[in-house]
């Protein structure tokens, strides 16, 4: 009770509040004033609408080139999320659950297998479609050194080769580039710059994927890096599965491709080892006799007879020149072995 009074006490004490005075005409040396100590505005002030988000993880089983270029994506892509590495027996449906848990849309998953193939996932998240690619002449932006630079977090241009516009299956995988490298437009850790241009060129059934810097002097290309080539294999129409969209006639598997050059070393050295067999069969048969030519010795002229000279003198015997140098080393240590022995005596 007694704490009940106070606090209607301490209520009643309390002065009554202020009504707010109009605003009245400010003096000149205010205005001056706030204007010089005035918080400046930000530099993007659009809203950010484009809530495009890229998941960039692994699986267990990939080496330090892939780790790296894991990495460098993931600083190039300001919107990017990271997860660990997910297990080899794990089904790659649960992908769409990992992204529905990091709030992403997008994502690419790397997929390691026998320690030596690397497979690279694009895949929109959980509807589809998905395109599996094999990844093939890795660098990433430690190994090269490039003279390029660009800010981080700046947004990138996209470029793409003629024919992602002439054929079907290209033109639903440059959508897919397009949703997933782009950076959106007003996103809280991105730059409002546009300094580096990511390149999409189709050479020998690849894509070539390369990052240039533009320069502003004169709008030339200096290569920063990462660099890649992808080989497609499949599109599905679902999200890393389903119905298959495409299947690349061109793609041959690694496994097939070792096979391959193995083979290929295995016939050379079967033609070697049958070149051998067929060399010792002709050295073993035997040998035709070839019967005698009368006219062979038509055209032969008989050489001239030397008289034969008997030497009845004996040949005078050259000089014998000794080493002076052999001499004096021998009187040096017939000298030694004086000196030691009237020392020792």
């Amino acid at each position: 009770m007694a704490a009940a009074k106070r606090k209607r006490a301490g209520l009643a004490e309390r002065p009554a509040k202020r009504a707010k005075a109009a605003p009245s005409a400010a003096e000149p040396g205010d205005t001056a004033a706030s204007e010089e100590y005035s918080i400046p505005p930000p530099v993007s002030q659009g809203k950010w609408k484009n809530k495009e988000r890229v998941l960039i993880f692994s699986s267990r089983g990939i080496n330090f080139r892939t780790r790296h270029l894991m990495q460098d994506l993931r600083t190039l892509m300001p919107h990017s999320k990271a997860d660990t590495k997910m297990d080899r027996k794990d089904q790659l449906f649960v992908i769409n659950e990992v992204c529905e848990m990091k709030n992403c849309n997008k994502c690419i998953f790397f997929e390691a297998k026998k320690k030596q193939d690397l497979y690279m996932w694009l895949s929109n998240t959980p509807q589809g479609p998905s395109a599996k690619f094999l990844v093939q002449n890795v660098h990433t932006l430690a190994e090269l050194k490039m003279t390029g630079n660009c800010l981080r977090g700046s947004r990138p241009l996209l470029s793409f080769d003629p024919i992602f516009d002439k054929e079907p299956h290209y033109a639903l995988l440059k959508e897919l580039f397009i949703q997933i490298f782009s950076t959106p437009q007003y996103h809280p850790r991105s730059q409002p710059f546009v300094d580096h241009v990511f390149t999409f060129s189709v050479t020998d059934e690849r894509i070539w994927f390369r990052n240039y810097q533009i320069i502003e002097e004169d709008a030339s290309l200096v290569e920063i890096g990462p660099r890649f080539v992808l080989n497609l294999i499949k599109i599905f129409q679902g999200s890393f599965g389903g119905p298959t969209l495409y299947e690349n006639p061109h793609y041959q598997s690694p496994n097939m491709h070792r096979r391959l050059v193995r083979l290929s070393v295995a016939a050379k050295f079967r033609e070697k080892q049958h070149v051998k067999e067929v060399q010792k069969i002709k050295k073993q048969e035997s040998k035709v006799l070839i019967k005698e030519d009368p006219t062979e010795v038509v055209f032969e002229t008989p050489a001239e007879e030397k008289p034969v000279e008997i030497q009845l003198v004996k040949p005078e015997s050259k000089p014998i020149v000794k080493d002076k140098k052999k001499l004096r080393k021998i009187q040096r240590k017939k000298q030694k072995k004086l000196f030691r022995t009237e020392a020792s005596v």
